[in-house]
Parts: C-alpha cells; sequence; structure tokens
C-alpha cells in the first residue's frame, strides 16, 4: 500500500481531507457504510459545497489499504461493502489518523484549508495532549502567516472597497488568532 500524496508541504490534499473525516468519524465508534458515507458527505459539502476533487474518495479505498475493516455480517475479504455494512478503524487507520491530524495547514486560508481546520478542530481531542498543543501552536502561526500576507498586500492595494475588503480580512485573521491563543493557553493549563 502507497500513502497518499501530500503537497510539497505535506499539508493535506482535498482527498486526504475526507479520509480524515471518515477516519475521525470511525474513531468515535463504529458506523454502517451508509451512515458514515452520510456524514462524511454532509459535513464537507456544508464546508465546502459539493466537489468531486473532495468526495471522490471512495471508503472502499480506505479497506483496500488497511484502514478500516468490516465487521459482523459481510465481514469477509472477498464481500463487498453495502450500506449496511457496519465499519471499524483498525490500527493502521487510527495510525493514519494521528498523521494526517499532525499534517499543516496549509497557507493562504482557502476553502480546503479552513475545511482542514475544521477538521483538525472537530477531532483534536483524538491527539495526545502535547500533539493538540503543537496543532494549535501551528494554527496560531498559519494566522500570523495570514495576517502579515494580507497586510502586505493592504499596504500595495489600499484604495477604495479593496483596501476595506482586506481590512475586514486582517481583522477576522486577527480575531482567529486571539481565538487560537486563547485555547491554546486552555490547553497548557489544563
Amino acid at each position: 500500500m502507497r500513502p497518499m500524496p501530500r503537497f510539497r508541504d505535506q499539508s493535506l490534499i482535498p482527498a486526504e481531507a475526507v479520509r480524515l473525516t471518515a477516519l475521525g468519524e470511525l474513531a468515535r465508534g463504529e458506523a454502517s457504510l451508509g451512515v458514515l458515507s452520510a456524514s462524511v458527505r454532509g459535513f464537507v459539502s456544508r464546508l465546502m459545497g459539493p466537489s468531486l476533487d473532495v468526495l471522490g474518495l471512495s471508503i472502499e479505498q480506505l479497506r483496500y489499504e488497511g484502514l478500516i475493516e468490516p465487521v459482523g455480517r459481510r465481514a469477509g475479504p472477498g464481500q463487498s461493502l453495502t450500506a449496511d455494512t457496519v465499519l471499524r478503524l483498525t490500527d493502521q487507520g487510527r495510525a493514519a489518523l494521528v498523521d494526517l491530524l499532525r499534517s499543516p495547514v496549509r497557507a493562504p486560508m482557502t476553502d480546503l484549508s479552513k475545511m482542514v481546520v475544521a477538521l483538525k478542530l472537530r477531532f483534536l481531542d483524538l491527539l495526545p495532549p502535547e500533539d493538540r498543543v503543537m496543532q494549535i501552536e501551528q494554527l496560531v502561526e498559519t494566522s500570523e502567516t495570514e495576517i502579515a500576507r494580507l497586510t502586505d498586500l493592504a499596504r500595495r492595494s489600499h484604495e477604495g472597497l479593496l483596501g476595506d475588503w482586506l481590512a475586514n480580512d486582517i481583522a477576522e485573521a486577527e480575531r482567529w488568532r486571539a481565538w487560537y491563543r486563547e485555547k491554546l493557553s486552555t490547553l497548557r493549563a489544563g
């Protein structure tokens, strides 16, 4: 089995975000293929809108890679998965989930980056405490990079509505940085 390719900076590609969603859901407990598929599709579609790039991953592929396995009826290796097939995460799947959760967020903050952040926050409790702190530290750094990028752009293009729009984006990035710092303080204290 070959691992999924990543961007050069080791951040997640769209298909890996879906993998993270499916593996995270199964880390919380067994689920039928139908329920898992609906949950993954619903979460990803609400964050990014329907996209073949993102939703093209087959859960059957996760089984083929040994990351998930069927349990109970119709659990044989040669059996096709059906909507009623109950699935669970394997040890290899749990390791892949942790690896995906530890991957960096790619700047600038695109819809994909925002989805990855949402997934990291959704499944952060599945990581050991020291990894949780590191992930929130990365999000603080990412927001600082975003603020610097937008501020530089605003200095060069500060006139008219574009300047107003950039000021709004900078303020939003600053709010996120403050929120991440607050969560980081809580994690470090707890």
